[in-house]
């Protein structure tokens, strides 16, 4: 058995080599970026007004004040959208200009609408007075001050989001290159497992949740995750069967649960020898999930996790293995950990990393708080449906007091 630390530096070294695809921006969206997506223009084309106002050469405005006017003609009105060409430029003139309207040159400063007085009247003006002096570039939203041609919009690695897809439709990006989506297949295994729609069970029977849980988990990262049913304790061959046909498709990683421990009907080690697949890992001293098991088919890349059959262990499993791996995969950085203070008391075997089911708050000072919640064995679900987030508790420390700082993420990652 090895410690979480060595299982995660292993995880780093046998991640998949997914290749990229090239995709349209519209079909992007929670896609992760192949490669640095460069700004093919500058960003505005050309200096703009940030109000509703006149255009005016701050030079011709030097000197004025309250005692001192000076009338300016209205050449023209410039809506966004329209071509700001002058074609009558003269001395001591003016431009009406809406938001975002391109300036014209030679002007270089707007005066927002609110400060205008008219002349000879609001309705029908010929001119608009100024009563000050203009400070150059007044308002102004400069051509490229947004990006410049070259500029990084987004980097490799980023998970795509709307926020991406505004700056890139902006510039005129059609397309972009993109990594595969991982493709997995999870099999529950046992005897004692049972369609969760059935009403009336024996009490040696279980209800299927992990199908269903780790499938729903990888669809809300966007992943391409097929439920491969659940395997009987007798149908070993049935699922040397699926591995074999799935050998030979595009699935990257096979993830079981259940069936790998070193009871009578633990199956699934021997089946992986018999399928060619090197172990890196089986057992790692963490809890929940000490099971855990990692393999790669010698000939083609292609992954196995095996994930205890709890519940809650399978879910850690998932959550703190296949995850990061998949992270790794797909060229993202390594997720981070947030900290918070603890609450309450917690204590744990010393030489095992816990992954303890918390609440995280934020105090009246905007710190967080953690809480280790009550009913912390595997098989109990309450307490899971009750957290928000994993706490992740290290090995080499027994006893973790009220204060302590503890690092923690989120049940579901967010990107």
């Amino acid at each position: 058995m090895i410690n979480y630390q060595q299982a995660t530096k292993i995880i780093n070294k046998v991640s998949l080599n997914l290749p990229n695809e090239k995709i349209s921006i519209s079909d992007s969206l929670n896609r992760v970026c192949a490669k640095n997506i460069l700004s093919p223009a500058i960003n505005p084309l050309a200096n703009n007004t940030a109000f509703d106002g006149f255009a005016v050469l701050a030079k011709e405005t030097k000197g004025l004040s309250k005692k001192k006017v000076k009338k300016f003609k209205i050449l023209k009105t410039i809506g966004a959208g329209d071509n700001p060409k002058i074609n009558n430029y003269q001395k001591n003139s003016s431009v009406e200009i809406m938001t975002g309207g391109i300036v014209p040159k030679p002007f270089d400063s707007i005066i927002p609408v609110e400060k205008i007085k008219y002349y000879p009247s609001e309705r029908k003006p010929t001119h608009i007075v100024v009563d000050s002096e203009v400070k150059k570039f007044s308002f102004i939203r400069f051509a490229g001050e947004d990006y410049n041609l070259k500029d990084v919009v987004v980097k490799k690695g980023e998970l795509i989001q709307p926020k991406h897809i505004m700056a890139l439709t902006t510039l005129g990006i059609r397309y972009l290159y993109v990594k595969k989506k991982p493709k997995i297949i999870f099999f529950g295994t046992g005897d004692e497992i049972v369609d969760y729609k059935k009403k009336n069970i024996s009490n040696w029977q279980v209800r299927n949740s992990n199908n269903h849980y780790i499938t729903s988990f990888g669809k809300s990262l966007h992943y391409q995750i097929i439920d491969g049913g659940v395997i009987k304790d007798n149908e070993q061959s049935k699922l040397k069967e699926k591995f074999k046909k799935s050998l030979k498709s595009d699935i990257d990683i096979f993830v079981t649960s259940g069936a790998i421990s070193a009871g009578k009907f633990d199956f699934i080690p021997e089946l992986i020898k018999e399928l060619s697949f090197k172990t890196y890992f089986k057992g790692v001293s963490i809890k929940p999930g000490r099971p855990i098991m990692l393999s790669k088919f010698k000939r083609k890349e292609k992954l196995f996790f095996g994930l205890p059959g709890n519940p809650i262990s399978c879910a850690a499993g998932f959550r703190f293995f296949i995850y990061p791996l998949l992270r790794n995969s797909l060229g993202m950085l390594k997720e981070k950990k947030f900290k918070a203070q603890l609450i309450n008391k917690y204590s744990k075997l010393k030489n095992f990393t816990h992954f303890a089911r918390c609440l995280i708050n934020v105090n009246t000072k905007g710190l967080g708080e953690l809480r280790v919640l009550q009913g912390q064995q595997s098989h109990r679900i309450e307490s899971f449906v009750k957290a928000n987030c994993w706490g992740i508790f290290p090995g080499g420390k027994e006893q973790f007091k009220s204060g302590d700082i503890i690092e923690w993420v989120p049940l579901i990652p967010s990107s």
